[in-house]
């Protein structure tokens, strides 16, 4: 009984040995894992923006820089404590692009000016008042500035370009005119604490201007353009897809370019912030100072109504409609044509806002989509016989189809104008010295049945002359 007793005993021994080699093995699988996971998200997030990167590096050095302060002892005794206000600043104001950074750097600077003035003279104002009266009045004054303040917040301009000002004034205010109840120094404390905060914004300002900036309105710039061609995308896609069969299954290139305008919906908080960030931005590369970014949002919400339209136009894609073949042809053709032609357009404004050309080219597309539409309407109008004969259920998903692009067309001539007024407010140049050239191939029956191949070279000039040449090497007589 013993010695079974000592082999139960022994037993049990190594099996809690080996659950517990087993649990740390698991857990430094987990670990192993969760590690790998992390380093994978690292390098997905420097791959997809490197400029995140960048910037990490340049917080880093605006740091190292203020952080001498603390190190050198000729500048700590000029500063002494305040220079921890130099650290907060850049750790609060240094943010990602240009005018993200210079918003928030001249926000702080003019409100720690302006509220440190108002704290002491508020200090000095109480303080002659006497002993009993003077915390009574620093109450008053906090309490009305706060009250102000606060309110002044809900004002949409405020909101939009001061909000942050606003709560380092009611920070600063307080600070400096409650702190001067205790302190004797008020005026040397007020400046050492402004001086160390204009210094870390300073540093800021230049290290996000000159070390490899990131503008928020070229961001601005190419995020309007590149929701514009993604709609083109979808809508050429789209004259291609319309009415197939729905057992067709389509490629992973056709499907990705077909849902990438999804995101174009989701793109107004993006696009306001960027606007709000431009504007304090200076004048760089191609935008100009006072550049028109509010016309951005405009274009920007013509875009998204555009968008709204094509969601309710992807679902008919692959679906079965189930309409009489003669109608459905008839449509078909029509509606193809419209949506390629929508797309060309797009794609070409696109093209325009990204190189800062006039869009001369998207207008015979939306000329050619407007016909199209037209063309359309008197098809569903007159050009089908036999109305009464046909079952109204299946002609509604086509007559939708119709509706929503010719709303879409709509949109695209309302898109093309707003990009228009946006190239006369930034003064878009203009190709004076454009070549297109286009093989166009005539094939002209000469009395010996000769066929003729030309091509022309068209040359378009400011003077809108267009020179036509006929390649004369080919021709037989």
């Amino acid at each position: 009984m013993e010695i079974a007793s000592m082999n139960n005993n022994d037993r049990n021994s190594s099996n809690i040995f080996t659950n517990g080699l087993l649990w740390f093995k698991s857990l430094y699988e987990k670990l192993f894992a969760k590690i790998i996971g992390i380093a994978k998200q690292f390098k997905k997030i420097g791959k997809d923006d490197p400029r995140r990167v960048i910037h990490s590096l340049k917080v880093g050095v605006a740091l190292t820089l203020v952080s001498l302060f603390y190190y050198f002892q000729p500048l700590y005794n000029g500063f002494g404590v305040s220079t921890m206000w130099a650290i907060m600043t850049v750790v609060v104001v240094f943010e990602f692009s240009v005018g993200a950074t210079l918003g928030k750097g001249l926000n702080r600077g003019m409100a720690t000016l302006l509220a440190g003035a108002l704290g002491v003279g508020a200090h000095y104002l109480a303080s002659a008042s006497g002993k009993v009266v003077e915390p009574i009045l620093l109450a008053l004054f906090v309490f009305l500035q706060a009250f102000a303040t606060t309110f002044i917040r809900f004002f949409p301009q405020v909101k939009a370009r001061y909000d942050y000002g606003m709560l380092i004034f009611i920070l600063t205010f307080c600070l400096v005119s409650i702190s001067g109840f205790r302190v004797d120094e008020i005026v040397d404390m007020a400046h050492k604490r402004l001086s160390t905060i204009l210094i870390g914004a300073s540093v800021c300002v230049i290290i996000s201007i000159f070390v490899c900036p990131v503008w928020a309105g070229e961001d601005l710039h190419k995020l309007v353009a590149n929701n514009m061609e993604k709609l083109g995308k979808f809508l050429e896609g789209f004259g291609d897809e319309i009415f197939k069969s729905a057992e067709v299954e389509e490629s992973k290139d056709a499907k990705k370019s077909l849902i990438e305008y999804k995101s174009v919906l989701n793109s107004k908080n993006a696009e306001e912030t960027l606007a709000n960030f431009a504007r304090w931005e200076p004048g760089h590369g191609q935008f100009k100072y006072r550049h028109p970014w509010r016309q951005y949002l405009k274009i920007g919400g013509l875009i998204r109504q555009c968008a709204c339209r094509i969601d309710a136009l992807n679902g008919y894609i692959n679906s079965e409609i189930k309409a009489p073949e003669e109608i459905k042809e008839k449509i078909k053709e029509t509606s193809k044509e419209m949506s390629i032609e929508c797309g060309k357009a797009l794609k070409e404004l696109s093209n325009s806002v990204r190189k800062m050309n006039l869009p001369i080219s998207a207008d015979e597309h939306i000329t050619n989509a407007k016909k199209s539409a037209k063309n359309l309407n008197s098809l569903l109008k007159s050009g089908i016989n036999n109305w009464e004969e046909i079952n109204l259920l299946q002609v509604i998903p086509l007559a939708t189809i119709a509706s929503i692009l010719t709303d879409i067309v709509i949109c695209v001539d309302e898109i093309g104008q707003g990009v228009n007024e946006l190239a006369t407010l930034a003064h878009f140049k203009k190709n004076n010295n454009k070549e297109i050239t286009t093989k166009v191939v005539e094939k002209i029956e000469l009395s010996n049945n000769n066929i003729i191949e030309g091509s022309r070279k068209v040359r378009d000039c400011s003077s809108h002359d267009v020179v036509i040449t006929i390649n004369e090497s080919n021709m037989k007589l």
